[in-house]
This record gives structure tokens, C-alpha cells and sequence, in this order.
């Protein structure tokens, strides 16, 4: 007999590393050694030679792993012999017409290997199918006498009047059966029949006598029934503070109700639980996306104002007031920022913006038609002060009034004073 360990048929065809079956060239295409010389199994675009080389050497392996799993399936009687044949001639295609890296003709060979090992083992697998019937004869056997033994307890207990304790053991017994063996499918009714009838039985009993209890415990599942549902309609409230006090009633009141039935109070508490978790999961997403958001304004603010605070000294006034104007629309936009972080910050912009409002009214007064024209006028009476001043003079000098000559050029020079004064208050409108 020719036996094939496990890893036997695998072994054979990996002798030394795979990859010295395999070149790649230099335009990337992978190549296979053979005896009957090289041939091209393909390529990988995008890879480095060993990477592409690594690629058909696991195609290679996956496929030698499943010839090495075959033979050790054949070997141990798993397979149908008609199906490991199937299985062989289907490996030996996929041999054919692999596109790997590695010893192929080991490969093949390990192929051919397993057709003896199926000969072989035609009788082992028919002992093992002679043996599996009668193991299943014994567990049918067996698997009876526990599930009549399962029956017979629980019909003893269908009169007990030990509630807790008898209802724990048929809930033991009703697992058991669940576990236990499958027998045929109108043995198992009949027996499952006979089961379920003496559990209903002890039920039916049981909950006549706990009946005065349900009572009471409906009224306590309608007050939590009522919790609840407020409790759901408030788990979408974006009313955070309000509903988070309101909540806080709600548990207190949850408490208050006491106990009713343990897997109806199971099912509402959650319920109630997932209502309230779901409102303050959303209550602290929305702090924390807030918090995130005021940092982010905070972090634009902080950089706006530094551009804002570049404005100063004035040097431009309308160049100036343009820029302040754009900075402020960007500045409005920016979204909620920490007040007590903000208050710093805005006070800084309101430097800024007040020294612009200077400077505009500044502007304005320079630029102000009814102030020039007010100017003007001054200067203008000035001017024709001094000359008239400078006329007396000279028309005193001619009369040989010295004195009055003096007094009119003194008046005349004090005016000239007051003229310059004037006109240069008059440039600034220029300016």
C-alpha cells in the first residue's frame, strides 16, 4: 500500500524554495522553469521583480496545499473513492494550466501519487460506513433513553405546587432536551408531545396561582410603559438643559414605581435606558462639536486680528477703512468662539475700529466743502486786511503822520501773522 502522509504530496513538490523555479525579465514578465524550458505564467503591474515573483510562488503553493490536503483526505477515508477521483482529475488540469512559480513537474507527479492511495482505501471507506451505521444505531439508542428519561420527569412534575423550584427544573429539562441527540423526525414529535404537554400543565396551574400578582405588576408596567414613551419622545430634544432635568424626574420616578415582571422590567428599561443614552450621547456630540468648532473660530480669530492690528499706525485712510471694511465681513463670519476668550479678542478689534473712525472723521473735516469754503474766506479777509493796513501806512507816511503810519503797519503785521496761521489751516484741505 502506498501511503501518502499530509503534507507528503506537498513536500514533494516544494523541494528547495519555489521561487528558483521563477525569473522575471526585464519588462516584468514572470517566467516558470520546465523541463521543457521556460515559460511565461504572466505579470503584476505596478510591483517590483520580487514582489511579481512572490505573487506566482503563492499561486504555486495554494495549489500544492490542496494536493497535499487531498491525499491526506484519501488516505485517512474521508472521501468518497468516486470523488476523490473527480478531485485527482480536476487537480490535474489545474496543474496544466497553472500559472505559478515552482516545481511542476514535482507537483504533477505528487498528483498522480494519490490515484494508489484511492485504490487503497475503497476498503477502508466501506469498513468506516459499516462503522458509522453502527454508531448511529447507538446513538439513536441512546439518545432515546435520554429523552424518555427528560419526559418522565417532567410528567411527574406537572402536579407539583413547588412553583419556583419545579419551574426551575422544567426550564433544566427544556435545555437538556434542546441539547440532547435527534431521533427520527415522528419518534421526536411523539416524544416532544408528551413533553410540552406535562410543561403546559404545570404552567397552566402556575399561572392561575400568580394571577392576583400579574395584577399588580400591570400596573407597575403601565406607569414604566408611560416613562418610557416620554422618555422616547424626549431622546431627539435639542432642548439640552430642560430635557436633562427633565430626565433626572423621569429616573426618580422610574424608581418610585418598583418592581413588576423581571423580563417585561428588562425590556422597558431598555427602552428607557436607550432613550436617555441616545439624548445625552447626542447632548455631549453636540458639546464636544461645539467645543471643536469655537476652538477652530478661535484659532481664525486669532490670525484675523493680527491682520486686523497690521492696519495701525494710519497711514492710508481710505486704504485703510477698505481693508478694515473686508476684514470686519470676514470677522462676522467667522462662527462661535469661547465668550470669555472672545471678549480679549474683540476688544482689540474695537482699537482698531475706533482708530479707523478717527481718522475718517479726520478726513472728513479736511475734505468738509463748507469748512474749506469757511477758510478761504478767512484767508481772503486777511489778505485784504493787510493791504489795507499797508495802504494807511503809506498814506499816513505821505501826511507825515508817523504815528498812525506805525499803528497801521502793526496792525497790518499782526494780521499777517493770523493770515499765515490761516492759510495753513487752509492746506490741510489739500492734503
Amino acid at each position: 500500500m502506498n501511503e501518502i502522509s499530509p503534507n507528503h504530496s506537498a513536500a514533494a513538490a516544494l523541494i528547495g524554495d519555489p521561487a528558483h523555479f521563477g525569473r522575471v525579465g526585464e519588462d516584468g514578465t514572470v517566467y516558470v522553469k520546465t523541463p521543457e524550458g521556460e515559460k511565461a505564467v504572466g505579470s503584476y503591474p505596478g510591483k517590483s521583480a520580487e514582489e511579481a515573483l512572490a505573487y506566482f510562488v503563492r499561486k504555486f503553493e495554494a495549489l500544492a496545499s490542496e494536493v497535499a490536503l487531498l491525499a491526506a483526505r484519501v488516505r485517512s477515508g474521508a472521501m468518497v473513492p468516486q470523488d476523490a477521483t473527480i478531485a485527482v482529475n480536476r487537480l490535474r488540469v489545474n496543474v496544466k494550466e497553472l500559472n505559478g512559480v515552482g516545481n511542476l513537474e514535482a507537483l504533477a507527479t505528487a498528483v498522480e501519487q494519490i490515484i494508489p492511495a484511492i485504490e487503497d482505501g475503497r476498503g477502508a471507506y466501506e469498513a468506516k460506513k459499516l462503522a458509522e451505521k453502527a454508531a448511529k444505531a447507538a446513538q439513536r439508542d441512546e439518545a432515546l433513553a435520554i429523552k424518555e428519561k427528560i419526559v418522565n420527569e417532567a410528567q411527574s412534575l406537572a402536579l407539583s405546587e413547588s412553583w419556583k423550584t419545579t419551574g426551575d427544573r422544567l426550564k433544566v429539562l427544556l435545555d437538556e432536551w434542546k441539547v440532547a441527540p435527534r431521533l427520527d423526525k415522528k419518534t421526536d414529535a411523539e416524544m416532544w408531545k408528551k413533553f410540552s404537554s406535562a410543561r403546559n400543565k404545570f404552567d397552566k396551574r402556575r399561572r392561575t396561582h400568580f394571577a392576583t400578582l400579574d395584577a399588580a405588576q400591570s400596573k407597575v408596567a403601565d406607569a414604566k410603559n408611560a416613562l418610557v414613551t416620554e422618555a422616547e419622545s424626549l431622546a431627539t430634544s435639542k432642548d439640552w438643559v430642560a430635557t436633562a432635568r427633565r430626565f433626572k424626574a423621569l429616573m426618580d420616578a422610574w424608581k418610585a414605581t418598583g418592581r413588576g415582571k423581571k423580563n417585561e422590567d428588562a425590556k422597558l428599561w431598555l427602552r428607557f435606558k436607550g432613550a436617555q443614552d441616545q439624548f445625552f450621547a447626542a447632548k455631549n456630540a453636540d458639546l464636544e462639536k461645539r467645543e471643536g468648532s469655537m476652538k477652530a473660530n478661535l484659532e481664525k480669530r486669532e490670525a484675523l486680528i493680527t491682520q486686523i492690528e497690521a492696519l495701525l499706525p494710519i497711514t492710508n485712510t481710505e486704504e485703510a477703512s477698505k481693508a478694515f471694511r473686508e476684514f470686519a465681513r470676514q470677522w462676522d463670519k467667522i462662527g462661535m468662539t469661547q465668550r470669555e476668550k472672545r471678549s480679549a479678542l474683540d476688544t482689540r478689534f474695537t482699537i482698531v475700529e475706533s482708530a479707523i473712525k478717527s481718522a475718517q472723521e479726520v478726513q472728513w473735516r479736511k475734505t468738509d466743502p463748507v469748512a474749506k469754503a469757511r477758510a478761504t474766506d478767512v484767508v481772503r479777509q486777511l489778505a485784504e486786511a493787510v493791504a489795507n493796513y499797508e495802504k494807511q501806512a503809506e498814506k499816513a507816511e505821505a501826511a507825515g503822520n508817523a504815528k498812525k503810519a506805525t499803528e497801521a503797519r502793526e496792525a497790518a503785521q499782526a494780521r499777517r501773522q493770523w493770515l499765515a496761521d490761516a492759510q495753513k489751516g487752509l492746506e490741510e484741505f489739500s492734503n
